[in-house]
């Protein structure tokens, strides 16, 4: 009854595909951040503990010493608060609003970082700042979609020129003055294409590389520890932007100039790779999802078996096979079989994780052969695109879903 129950929550909503994959998402991630949140509690309340009780004693003992009130004491230290707030901070720091401040500001907005240090204090300020974060964020996000697209071009390339190296080590692919007329380098190429698990691998490397010759810069020049340039790397290059580091905000610093176009193209390209990055996961994630899905619907499927069979032994005898009053539930029995789902509840292995739903990597490993292999985009493949381009990606799915819904009306 219990298996018969979760067929039906199961078969009751109906749902597509996408909906499915949506809807499970949306669950993983929420535990996914129930999981991150019991880890950093246990990790960093007891630091965060300690270090308030240790705050009391310097306050107590200060109040004591200068003959001062705690309420006192307290009202003028949230005075203090409001002024770093408005960027006053104590000792030695570049100006936040001057042009310089102002546009090192105006990046950390659009590339969606928001490290927190600046932010504007007056109402003309924020209203300014939300159609200006509009507008900005929008053809930020257009860039990297593009810079993506140019990247995977380039690594496409290089990769089909590692290949088409390889073969002519093995005598497969022959030279321009051995080539014969019979065999040519495009028979030989048929059914290659790039592995995106290689364009991972190659963009993590670049994002490791730019991560550590930034940390290399940081840290002597900010005077962090080679860990926290790291850190703050991942953060800025995330686009996280905590703010606890901030590169950068000093008054001075030696040769300040190159410094700050390092910190710029640094920071520039280390989002970038970090997107693209993240793009290539999402792809993995879903392809991670679009194998839960099948496991669930191969539960399903069995657990539907089984209820049928139990069915069938409560209503009609164990000795009759075929009925009119069955025939529906044998119906969809002899349809699931024929379509080739996996009844019996076995376990997926890795090759049919990796042989399946690979609609996505598909894509994606279209787009690497054809930029690879120099093929021009079709620019009028059907009336309905009505101008919208391929992409990569995030862009690639929204251009998708604009093209099937942009008919003509």
């Amino acid at each position: 009854m219990a298996c018969q129950g979760c067929c039906c929550c199961w078969s009751a909503g109906h749902l597509n595909q996408d909906n499915a994959r949506f809807l499970l998402l949306a669950v993983l991630i929420v535990l996914y951040m129930l999981c991150g949140a019991a880890v950093f509690s246990a990790i960093e309340r007891a630091q965060e503990c300690r270090a308030k009780e240790q705050w009391r004693e310097k306050l107590l003992n200060f109040s004591l010493t200068h003959n001062l009130s705690l309420d006192e004491l307290q009202g003028f230290l949230r005075d203090y608060e409001e002024a770093t707030a408005a960027g006053i901070r104590i000792g030695d720091s570049r100006p936040r609003w001057d042009f310089t401040g102002a546009f090192y500001f105006v990046g950390t907005v659009v590339s969606t970082i928001g490290f927190g240090m600046t932010t504007p204090a007056t109402v003309g300020g924020k209203v300014f700042l939300i159609f200006y974060g509009l507008i900005g964020c929008a053809g930020t996000i257009l860039f990297f979609n593009l810079f993506l697209e140019r990247l995977i071009t380039v690594i496409a390339f290089i990769m089909k020129s590692c290949h088409e190296r390889q073969l002519r080590k093995k005598g497969v692919l022959q030279s321009d003055n051995q080539r014969s007329s019979g065999t040519s380098e495009a028979d030989s190429m048929v059914g290659w294409k790039p592995s995106v698990y290689y364009v991972m691998l190659i963009l993590c490397m670049a994002s490791l590389i730019i991560s550590c010759c930034a940390s290399a810069m940081y840290t002597p020049i900010e005077g962090w520890s080679y860990f926290d340039s790291l850190y703050f790397c991942f953060v800025a290059f995330s686009t996280i932007g905590f703010g606890d580091l901030v590169s950068s905000q000093n008054a001075q610093y030696e040769s300040q100039g190159l410094y700050r176009f390092g910190n710029f193209v640094f920071i520039l390209m280390g989002v970038c790779c970090i997107y693209s990055l993240f793009n290539v996961i999402s792809i993995l994630i879903k392809q991670s999802i679009n194998w839960i899905l099948k496991k669930m619907e191969c539960h399903y499927c069995q657990c539907q078996r089984k209820a049928l069979l139990l069915r069938r032994n409560v209503v009609t005898p164990s000795n009759v096979r075929s009925g009119q009053e069955i025939s529906i539930e044998t119906d969809g029995v002899i349809e699931s079989e024929t379509d080739g789902r996996r009844l019996s509840g076995e376990m997926i292995s890795m090759k049919d994780f990796l042989a399946s739903n690979k609609v996505s990597l598909a894509i994606l490993q279209k787009q690497l052969s054809e930029t690879a292999n120099g093929c021009p985009r079709q620019a009028n493949v059907s009336a309905r695109h009505k101008g919208f381009s391929g992409g990569v990606g995030a862009l690639a799915i929204m251009n998708n879903r604009l093209a099937e819904t942009s008919g003509d009306r």
